[in-house]
């Protein structure tokens, strides 16, 4: 099973992740998801386990306080097509260049 892990705190590495997991059985991976332009973490990332003990992991560790910070532990939901990466401008109110428009004549 896939778990998402937020609110950790920035000063954990994947190493402390995997061993705060491992008191629950053994895990697959963990990753902790850096910024791309910084190279920090951005508090949040994912674990894998055996499904057998991935829901005690989920429990016994949803809410424990690591480091200051309460983390948040639940199963990973899968991505939704369309969300994550691009960029968009919401600033859509504001005039910008224009582009080719083919005229009929």
């Amino acid at each position: 099973m896939n778990i998402y892990v937020s609110n950790i705190p920035f000063k954990m590495g994947e190493d402390q992740l995997r061993e705060l997991f491992a008191e629950f059985g053994e895990v697959i991976s963990s990753k902790i998801i850096m910024d791309k332009f910084t190279q920090r973490s951005r508090g949040f990332g994912f674990v894998e386990m055996p499904d057998e003990v991935a829901t005690a992991a989920i429990e016994g560790l949803n809410g424990r306080e690591v480091m200051g910070l309460e983390l948040r532990v639940n199963e990973a939901r899968p991505k939704t097509e369309g969300t994550g990466g691009g960029y968009s401008n919401n600033n859509r109110n504001r005039g910008g260049g224009g582009g080719y428009n083919k005229r009929e004549y």
